[in-house]
C-alpha cells in the first residue's frame, strides 16, 4: 500500500510534538521533575516512534525508542535527571528534527549523526544503572500512561472502562484505498476478527491487548479522529464473530507496511504540556496548504478590486433611476470588506510561534558565555501575517543573541554594578494602528555613546559630537560596524546588525533604538500587519498615480517660496516648523513628463523611513484607501523606487512607492547630475 499520501500528515504532527518536546525539556527542572511534564515529554516521542515505525523511517523509529524508554523510566523515578541528561534529550530533539527533514525530502538521514545520537542515549542509559545495558533499538512495547479523561473521545471513554473483551471499531467516511489501508494496520495491532464494509462506512472487530487511545493514534495518521468510532465487545458476544474470521481475513503480513509497536502511539492530538490539559484537535479544524490559503487571497483581492471598479463606475448612474443597484452594490461592497477581513485571518499567526523558538537559544548561549538570563514575554497571542512571521525569525534571532552577547553582563558583573546576578531579556509584541511593534529588551549594560562616535569616526562615517542619541545609536546599522573586542562565534563581526535593518525594510518596516548606557537597550521593530492589503494614499504625478503606504505618511501641505531652498544646482530643502527636510521630486525619479515642477505648485508629502524625514513632490492627492499588493517582480521585474503594484478602481495600474529606497535613489540623480555637469564643462570645444 502507498503511504506517500498519508506521511505529510504525520510530519506536520511530528514537527509540533518535537516543537513541544522541546518547550517542556526546557521548562523541566532536573532536581524535582513534574510528573505532568515527564508524561507529556514521553507521550510525544512515543507518538513520534508509533508513526516513524508505521511508515518505515527506521533511524527515526530507533532513535525515538531508545529516547522514549529512558524518559519512561524517568517518569516512573527509576532513572535521577540531571541538567547534562536534559541537554542531551535536546540534542536528541534536535537530531530527530534532522532525520524528519531528511525523510521529508525522501533522503535518508546522516547515518554518522544517527549513530552518534542513539550511542549518546545508550551511554546515558549505562550511566543510570550502572552495568545494566542499553535496550536494543528494535521498536518494544512501552507502558502507555493513563490519558486525562478530556483527551479521549466519549466513545474511546466507554471503551476503556469497559471489562476485557474484543472492541468494535466503526469508520465513516472512507476511500476505498484509506479503508484497504486501515483494515492492514489493524491487523499489526491484534487479531482481526471480522471486517464488514458497507458504503463508506467499515466495521472491524478486533482481539488486540492495545488501549483505544493507541488504535486511534495509528489511525489518525490516516483519517481524522471525527471518523473513528470504538466500543467495548462483551467477552461473551466476541466468541461467535471468530467464525467468519476465514471469510474475512486479514491482509497477509507482507503486503502491510512496516508494523508499529505493538502498543502503537498516544495520538499526537492529545499531546499536551500537561496530563490535566490534554485534549484532541477540535475535529472542525483541519489542515489547509499555505498555497491554497494564498490562492484564496488573491481571489478576493481580484473581488475587492472589481467591486471598486463597479463603485466607481456607479458614479456616473442616476441614483433615483438605479436605487436598486446602487443598494445592492452597498451590500456587495460591505460583505466584500468582511470577506476579506475574514480570509485575512486565516494568514495571520500568533506572535507565540516566534517566541516559542528563543528559551533554547537563551539557554544555549547563556551557558556557552557564563550568564544568567530570565526571558520574559508580552503579547504572545498578538497576530502577524505569515509570510513576515517567517521572515522576522532570523533578524530577531540576531538581537537576541546580540542582547545576550553584547548587553547583559555576567553575574559577577552585575552584582559589581549592584544589579541581580540574573539577568532579564524582553520579548514583545503589540499593535499600534496598522503595524505591529516588536521589542527586544534588556536590562544589560546599554550601548556606549562614546565608543561608537570613536568607532564611526575610526571607519570615516560623517558624525559629529553633538549628534543627538537617537542618530548615534542607528551608526550600529552602518555596514561592518562593530565595538566587539573580540570576534566570537556569537558575534562581534560586524556583519548583522546591517542585514536586520535591510531585512526590515524589506518587509516595509523600520527599526528604533533607545538605550541608557548601564541600564540596558530597547530595539523596537515596527512591521505592518500584512504584506497582502495595506492603507496608501494615492497621489497623481503627471499623468500617472503612484500609492504611498500611509504608515509612512506624516502630513501634507503646500510650501510657500520662502520655505525653499537650493542647497545645489538639482538638491533642494524645505523648512518645515525650523526643521530642514530635503525634497525629493517624483516626477525626477520616475522620469514623468508633464508633471508641475514648480514645488510651490504642487503638494509635499512629507514621510518617515526609520529616523529619516523627507518630503515628496506630487502633482495632487486623490484620496486615502485599501489597495491590494501585486508582486511585481513575479509579474514583471524588480523597478528601483517601486516595491508592488496594484489595480485601481478605473482599472488602471498604480505603482507602490518604495520609501525607504526615495533618499539612495535622490543620491544617485544628484550624483549623475553633477558628474554629466562636469563632463560638459570640460569637454572640448570643436575647431
Amino acid at each position: 500500500m502507498d503511504l506517500s499520501q498519508f506521511t505529510q500528515a504525520f510530519f506536520v504532527e511530528a514537527v509540533e510534538l518535537l516543537a513541544q518536546m522541546e518547550q517542556l525539556l526546557l521548562e523541566l527542572d532536573a532536581e524535582a521533575p513534574d510528573s505532568e511534564q515527564l508524561n507529556a515529554i514521553f507521550r510525544a516521542a512515543h507518538s513520534i516512534k508509533g508513526g516513524a515505525a508505521t511508515f518505515g523511517f527506521v533511524a527515526l523509529t530507533d532513535t525515538t525508542h531508545l529516547l522514549e524508554t529512558l524518559l519512561d523510566r524517568a517518569r516512573h523515578g527509576q532513572l535521577t535527571l540531571s541538567r547534562s541528561m536534559i541537554d542531551s534529550f535536546l540534542e536528541t530533539k534536535d537530531a530527530l528534527q534532522e532525520q524528519l527533514i531528511a525523510y521529508q525530502a525522501e533522503n535518508e538521514p546522516d547515518p554518522a549523526r544517527v549513530t552518534h545520537i542513539c550511542e549518546v542515549l545508550r551511554q546515558l542509559a549505562l550511566e543510570s544503572d550502572g552495568a545494566q545495558a542499553a535496550p536494543a533499538p528494535a521498536p518494544a512495547p512501552a507502558p502507555v500512561p493513563a490519558p486525562a479523561p478530556a483527551a479521549v473521545p466519549v466513545a474511546v471513554a466507554a471503551a476503556m472502562s469497559a471489562p476485557g473483551g474484543a472492541l468494535r471499531i466503526k469508520f465513516s467516511r472512507l476511500s476505498d484505498s484509506e479503508c484497504d489501508l486501515l483494515a492492514d494496520e489493524l491487523g499489526n495491532l491484534g487479531k482481526l476478527l471480522s471486517r464488514t464494509r458497507s458504503g463508506d462506512q467499515l466495521t472491524v472487530l478486533l482481539d488486540t491487548s492495545c488501549a483505544p487511545d493507541d488504535i486511534v493514534a495509528v489511525c489518525c495518521f490516516v483519517i481524522d479522529e471525527s471518523q473513528i468510532e470504538i466500543t467495548a465487545e462483551p467477552a461473551g458476544e466476541a466468541a461467535p464473530a471468530a467464525a467468519p474470521v476465514a471469510a474475512a481475513p486479514a491482509a497477509p503480513a507482507a503486503a502491510a507496511p512496516q508494523p508499529a509497536a505493538p502498543t502503537a502511539s498516544a495520538a499526537p492530538r492529545a499531546a499536551s504540556a500537561s496530563a490535566a490539559a490534554a485534549g484532541t484537535k477540535d475535529s472542525s479544524s483541519i489542515r489547509v496548504d499555505v498555497e491554497k490559503v494564498d490562492q484564496l487571497i488573491n481571489l478576493v483581492g481580484e473581488l475587492v478590486i472589481t467591486q471598486s471598479m463597479l463603485t466607481q463606475a456607479a458614479t456616473m448612474l442616476d441614483p433615483v433611476e438605479c436605487e436598486r443597484f446602487l443598494s445592492g452594490l452597498g451590500h456587495l461592497e460591505r460583505n466584500a470588506r468582511d470577506l476579506q477581513e475574514s480570509v485575512m485571518s486565516i494568514r495571520m499567526m500568533p506572535m507565540d510561534y516566534v517566541f516559542s523558538r528563543f528559551p533554547r537559544v537563551i539557554r544555549d548561549v547563556s551557558a556557552k558565555l557564563g550568564k544568567e538570563v530570565r526571558l520574559d514575554t508580552f503579547g504572545k497571542e498578538t497576530e502577524l501575517d505569515k509570510g513576515l512571521i517567517e521572515r522576522i525569525i532570523d533578524p530577531l534571532t540576531h538581537l537576541v543573541r546580540n542582547s545576550l552577547d553584547h548587553g547583559i553582563e555576567t553575574p559577577a558583573q552585575r552584582i559589581a554594578k549592584g544589579k541581580e546576578a540574573e539577568g532579564q531579556l524582553l520579548l514583545s509584541a503589540q499593535h499600534h494602528g496598522g503595524n505591529i511593534v516588536i521589542e527586544v529588551s534588556d536590562d544589560g549594560a546599554g550601548l556606549n555613546r562614546q565608543k561608537i562616535l570613536a568607532k564611526a569616526m575610526q571607519q570615516g562615517l560623517p558624525v559629529t559630537d553633538t549628534m543627538p542619541d537617537d542618530e548615534v545609536w542607528q551608526l550600529i546599522f552602518a555596514p561592518g560596524f562593530s565595538t566587539a573586542e573580540q570576534v566570537t562565534d556569537i558575534s562581534g563581526r560586524g556583519v548583522g546588525m546591517d542585514v536586520v535593518k535591510r531585512n526590515i525594510q524589506e518587509m516595509g518596516g523600520h527599526v528604533e533604538i533607545s538605550s541608557r548606557e548601564g541600564w540596558g537597550t530597547t530595539t523596537r521593530i515596527v512591521l505592518p500587519l500584512t504584506l497582502a492589503i495595506l492603507n496608501g494614499m494615492s497621489v497623481k504625478v503627471g499623468s500617472e498615480a503612484y500609492i504611498l503606504p500611509l504608515s509612512y505618511v506624516i502630513e501634507s501641505l503646500q510650501p510657500r517660496t520662502e520655505h525653499l531652498h537650493s542647497i545645489t544646482s538639482d538638491g533642494h530643502v524645505i523648512k518645515v516648523r525650523g526643521e530642514y527636510l530635503p525634497l525629493i521630486e517624483l516626477h525626477g525619479v520616475f522620469d514623468v513628463a508633464g508633471a508641475q515642477t514648480d514645488a510651490t505648485q504642487g503638494i509635499l508629502v512629507i514621510v518617515q523611513a526609520g529616523e529619516t524625514r523627507f518630503a515628496l513632490l506630487v502633482d495632487e492627492l486623490l484620496g486615502q484607501h485599501q489597495v491590494v499588493v501585486k508582486n511585481l517582480e513575479t509579474n514583471y521585474r524588480k523597478v528601483p523606487g517601486i516595491s508592488a503594484a496594484t489595480i485601481l478602481g478605473d482599472g488602471s495600474v498604480a505603482f507602490i512607492i518604495d520609501v525607504d529606497a526615495m533618499p539612495r535613489i535622490q543620491r544617485a540623480h544628484v550624483e549623475r547630475a553633477t558628474v554629466l555637469a562636469r563632463a560638459a564643462r570640460t569637454e572640448p570645444v570643436a575647431a
